[in-house]
Parts: structure tokens; C-alpha cells; sequence
């Protein structure tokens, strides 16, 4: 297998990238490390409308993912976030708008990480695609309210939210972008088979947090590695890469996860 190449960029990633922001939901809306400075060394207006505005992420995630998006209502999202229903309306035209911004940005984290892991494992395919995959679920994982908020509530958003999650998925193409020497597939066809992995990874994942079992998503990984790989490398390649252990391997979690038991307060 030659190399394979950064997906977002076709080389190695850079060398000395800043870390990645935080996934929407991995921290408590009312988080006090966010709370607006007053006082003569008071934050800018800037800084003050981005720090406003994640944490409406983090508080939409969280009460999308409780409340269903359909009940979930602004007011509830800003008492989520501790701001003001005028700051949520000087940011976001509405809650379908707040929605399709936080989906991006999250999404946007998410490859990143997935990104790195690919870029990272190496240059054989199949720990690759291992690495990413297993990036992917442990991450999930680690913020449950955005995994049901991204994969499943997004059904209920509207047109332009399942428009987006139809060109995430179009991104997940990356990681497959090494395996097409090795198929005997024409382009058009080779690309009907990666929509079709990547199509069947998704619905399992939405199963299975829409039962509640998000915690379980990176037991999926054998399987999720042998349906990934053995469609274009046979399934003697695709088993190993199933079979592949991740031992003395650290776990993934999502940038500033933190422990949901872990007290919230303060207001802007």
C-alpha cells in the first residue's frame, strides 16, 4: 500500500498545528471558566460575542440532545448557555440557524481529529483507516449529547441540516482516497462502493445512539474496521485489520470533555 496522504491537503499534515477547539457539548454551557470579565479589564465586544457564542453551542447541544430539537426552545438554550435571549439574536437568526452553525463547527472538530488520526497512523492504509475509525467513536463517545444531537436529532432540523449531513458524509470520502489503486472498480462505481460503506457506518452509528447506547460505539470498531477495508482489499486484509490490537494505544476523547456531574453556574 503507498502512503497515505494527509486527506485534507495530500501531504503530511503540518508539523506544528494549534491544538484542536472543543467539540460543541463537551462542556457545560454555564461553564465558569467562560464567565464575561467585568471591570476595567472587561473583554472586548469580540471577545465577549465569541465566548457568547460558544457557549450556545454547548447549550444547544445539550438541550437539543435532552429535549429533542422540535422542544427544545430558544429560551431554553440561552438559560443553557446563562446569555441573554438579545445576545442569542445578535448571533443566530433563529434556532434552525444556531443549529446549522454549532452541526458545522462540530463537525468541523470531528474531522480535524479524524484528519490527525489518519495522517498519524502511518503509512498503511488499513491502520489508517483504523486509526480514523477509532477516533471517531471514541469521540462520539466522550460527548454523547452531540453524537445525538449530529446523528440524530439533525433529522428533525429541516432540509438545510440534512443537507449538511449529506456533505459531511461526502467528506468522509477522504479517508478511502488511498484504496483506489487496489479496486477493480471503475471511478464511478469505486465511488457508489465508498458511499455505500460510509452510508452503512453512519446508520450504525445513529442505531445505536438513538437506542442510548453511545457508550458502547467503540466496541463497533472490528467490525467497523472490517466493513471499512474488506470491501477493496479482500477480507483476509480487511479481518487482520479487524483483528488489529490498539493495546498500550491511549484513548481518544473530544478537546476539554469534561465530567458532567461537574457543577455549572454563572450568568452574562
Amino acid at each position: 500500500m503507498s502512503p497515505a496522504p494527509h486527506p485534507a491537503t495530500g501531504s503530511a499534515p503540518p508539523s506544528a498545528e494549534p491544538a484542536a477547539p472543543p467539540l460543541p457539548g463537551a462542556r457545560p454551557g454555564r461553564d465558569p471558566e467562560r464567565a464575561i470579565k467585568r471591570g476595567p479589564r472587561r473583554q472586548s465586544a469580540e471577545e465577549v460575542a465569541a465566548t457568547q457564542r460558544d457557549r450556545l453551542f454547548d447549550g444547544l447541544v445539550h438541550e437539543v440532545a435532552a429535549r429533542g430539537y422540535d422542544n427544545a426552545r430558544v429560551t431554553d438554550i440561552c438559560g443553557a448557555a446563562g446569555v441573554t435571549r438579545p445576545a442569542f439574536y445578535a448571533l443566530f437568526a433563529g434556532k434552525e440557524d444556531a443549529f446549522l452553525a454549532t452541526y458545522r463547527h462540530g463537525t468541523a472538530v470531528l474531522l480535524r481529529l479524524m484528519d490527525d488520526a489518519y495522517a498519524g497512523a502511518g503509512p498503511d492504509w488499513t491502520a489508517a483507516a483504523r486509526a480514523t475509525l477509532r477516533t471517531l467513536l471514541e469521540v462520539l463517545a466522550s460527548v454523547p449529547a452531540f453524537a445525538r444531537m449530529a446523528l440524530v436529532e439533525i433529522d428533525a432540523a429541516g432540509p438545510a441540516a440534512r443537507a449538511e449531513r449529506d456533505l459531511l458524509l461526502s467528506r468522509f470520502h477522504r479517508f478511502f482516497q488511498p484504496a483506489r489503486p487496489r479496486s477493480p472498480l471503475s471511478t464511478e462505481e469505486h465511488d457508489l462502493l465508498v458511499t455505500t460503506v460510509v452510508a452503512g457506518i453512519y446508520g450504525t452509528l445513529r442505531l445505536r445512539v438513538s437506542q442510548g447506547r453511545t457508550a458502547e460505539l467503540p466496541r463497533l470498531l472490528p467490525v467497523l474496521t472490517y466493513a471499512m477495508t474488506a470491501p477493496f482489499l479482500g477480507p483476509t486484509a480487511g479481518g487482520r485489520a479487524a483483528r488489529a490490537t490498539d493495546a498500550g494505544v491511549p484513548g481518544v476523547t473530544a478537546p476539554c470533555a469534561v465530567d458532567p456531574a461537574r457543577p455549572a453556574r454563572g450568568d452574562d
